[in-house]
Order: structure tokens, then C-alpha cells, then sequence
């Protein structure tokens, strides 16, 4: 029986695909069972045609239309059955280890929610691209190690979240407090999942043993876009608001204030200051939705001493930022 589900959200793939499936069905000896699922978001290149024909073994569900990334893994998410379930970006390509490393790492600590692979960048290996995301208290969230030597990223450690381009997650805990937040359509759902995970006492962990190559904003564009921006800043907004109690919101005010103020004017001299502003108004607009009110973490006083740990992490993972730890 198969124990992992390996979902592949695809958008125009087509360049990319087949070199991702190709690694994922090479891995090494001792791998676990796995099923493979690619779910096409609406893709107008034949990628995902291309997909069935040359990996027979791979499981296509077509939408209709581009739903985004949240939507599309929660579809196939629902559509698995097995215990762990990988996500992996179509822009990748994994080493021999890398199921198999996820998979062990994951079952070695029972309160493990996620664990996030050492994603490399595509045309220069030895830097690194992701090694598992942390959140600042100025609303800051950032990839860890990135552009930074992957050397220097070879020990496991507790991350804040996992970064879903490459990570593996525990089914029972995802029934537990939810899947994806499908309002956020790209960019950061991965942030606001982990986060909510750590709400709930679990942890989430890096494993540098499980490897993948990453290019990159391969489905929007390059690294800053008009699209990425406004969705981002729109999603940076609705983070803060789902997962701070509003005591610990109001605590956080000196230090998120100037946080979007001085992401507002890095975008200003990007000549995107007002995509932005844009982003965020769209960000106040859903926190004040029924949907996102619906979606808000409920206080529990059982969780205060899960809220005081991340309080601390907050201010510990900007002093990192900084300083460039």
C-alpha cells in the first residue's frame, strides 16, 4: 500500500514537467511506495497531456481554469488517501534521496507537521534557494539561506514553516486544523499553514538530506512582478490577521507598522509602490470578508503558551534576518 501521495501543482509546465517526473521516478533503493498526482490548473501548453503519455503511472486531474496554487493542491490533497502527502513544484528537479529522506524525517518526531527539503537553485547548486521559511514580527517572512552558500544549510533543524515548493506533510494533523487557505490563491499559504500548525503545538522541521534543483517563479515571471506583488502584500496583511490574537496584534503594531512601511518604499523604488498599496487594501478588504473572518484561528487559552513561543521566534527570526544568520 502505498504510504505517500506526491502532489504536483502544474500552470504551463511544459518546460519543466518531465525532467520533475523523471528525478521523482529515479529515486533510490529503500524509497517507500508512492502515487504520483499532477493537478493542471487550467494549463494551455499540453503539459499536462505530455505528462500521461510519457509517465503512465501518473494520475492528471484537469481544472477548468487557473484556481490557483491553494485551490489545486487542496484538490489533490482530497484526492489521495495515503498517510503523508509531498508537495512539489513542477519547476524542479529532485535528487535520488529525496522521498525517502522527507518520509524518515517526518516519522521520527510524532509532532512534526511538515518538513521542508533543501531546495537548491536551478543554475548554481551549490546556493542555496530555500531552507525552510521564517517569519519576522515586522511581517516579514523570508527564505532561509537564500543565495547563500548550501553548505552552510546542512544541519536539521526546526524552521517556522516548510516551504511547499518541496516539503512533506502529516494527513491526521492537515484534518486536524485545515488545509490550505484557498483565499490566498499564491504566495505565502505555505507561511500561513505552518503558522497555524504552530498555533496548535505541532512543529515543522528542515531536512537537508532530501534535495531538489528549483528554478523559480518559473509560472509568474521573475523574481518581482506586478502579480506576485499585489498578491503577496494582499496576503501579508491577512496573515497578521488570521493567526494574532488581537492582544498580540496590538503588541505588534510598533514593529508591523514600520515593516509595511518600509516594504511600501523598497516597492516604490521598483516603480510598484502603488501595485503595493493595491495588495494591501485588497488584504484589509479580505480580512473583513465572511470567509476570512470565518478562516481566523480561534483563541484557545490552551495555545497561549504555543503563542508565547512563536512571540519569542518572531523577534529572535528578525535579529537573524539582519544579521544575516
Amino acid at each position: 500500500m502505498d504510504k505517500i501521495t506526491v502532489v504536483i501543482p502544474n500552470y504551463n509546465g511544459m518546460d519543466y514537467l518531465r525532467g520533475c517526473l523523471e528525478t521523482l521516478y529515479a529515486q533510490e533503493a529503500g524509497t517507500p511506495d508512492f502515487q504520483v498526482l499532477v493537478v493542471d490548473n487550467g494549463s494551455s501548453d499540453k503539459s499536462a497531456e505530455q505528462a500521461e503519455a510519457l509517465f503512465p503511472a501518473v494520475r492528471v486531474i484537469r481544472l477548468s481554469e487557473n484556481t490557483g496554487f491553494s485551490h489545486a493542491v487542496n484538490v489533490g490533497i482530497r484526492a489521495s488517501d495515503t498517510p503523508y502527502i509531498i508537495l512539489l513544484n513542477n519547476d524542479t528537479k529532485v535528487k535520488a534521496g529525496f522521498v525517502k529522506n522527507l518520509y524518515d524525517a517526518i516519522r521520527k518526531n510524532k509532532r512534526a507537521f511538515s518538513v521542508s527539503a533543501r531546495m537548491l537553485m536551478w543554475d548554481r547548486p551549490e546556493l542555496t534557494d530555500d531552507a525552510g521559511d521564517l517569519y519576522t514580527v515586522m511581517g516579514w517572512a523570508y527564505a532561509r539561506g537564500k543565495g547563500r552558500p548550501a553548505q552552510n544549510y546542512d544541519r536539521k533543524v526546526k524552521v517556522f514553516s516548510a516551504c511547499a515548493g518541496a516539503a512533506i506533510y502529516r494527513r491526521s494533523i492537515l484534518e486536524e486544523i485545515g488545509l490550505f487557505d484557498e483565499l490566498h490563491f499564491a504566495y505565502l499559504e505555505d507561511l500561513d499553514l505552518g503558522y497555524r500548525a504552530r498555533i496548535y503545538g505541532y512543529c515543522n522541521l528542515y531536512e537537508p538530506g532530501a534535495e531538489v534543483l528549483h528554478f523559480g517563479s518559473a509560472s509568474t515571471g521573475s523574481r518581482y512582478n506586478l502579480r506576485k506583488t499585489e498578491l503577496a502584500s494582499a496576503n501579508s496583511v491577512y496573515i497578521v490577521y488570521k493567526n494574532m490574537p488581537l492582544l498580540q496584534l496590538i503588541w505588534n503594531l510598533p514593529f508591523l507598522i514600520p515593516g509595511f512601511l518600509i516594504k511600501w518604499l523598497f516597492f516604490c523604488r521598483k516603480r510598484m509602490g502603488t501595485v503595493y498599496l493595491k495588495g494591501i487594501a485588497e488584504g484589509i478588504r479580505r480580512c473583513r470578508h465572511p470567509l476570512g473572518r470565518a478562516a481566523k484561528v480561534p483563541f484557545r487559552w490552551s495555545n497561549l503558551g504555543h503563542y508565547l513561543e512563536i512571540q519569542q521566534e518572531l523577534y529572535v527570526n528578525l535579529v537573524g534576518l539582519l544579521t544575516r544568520r
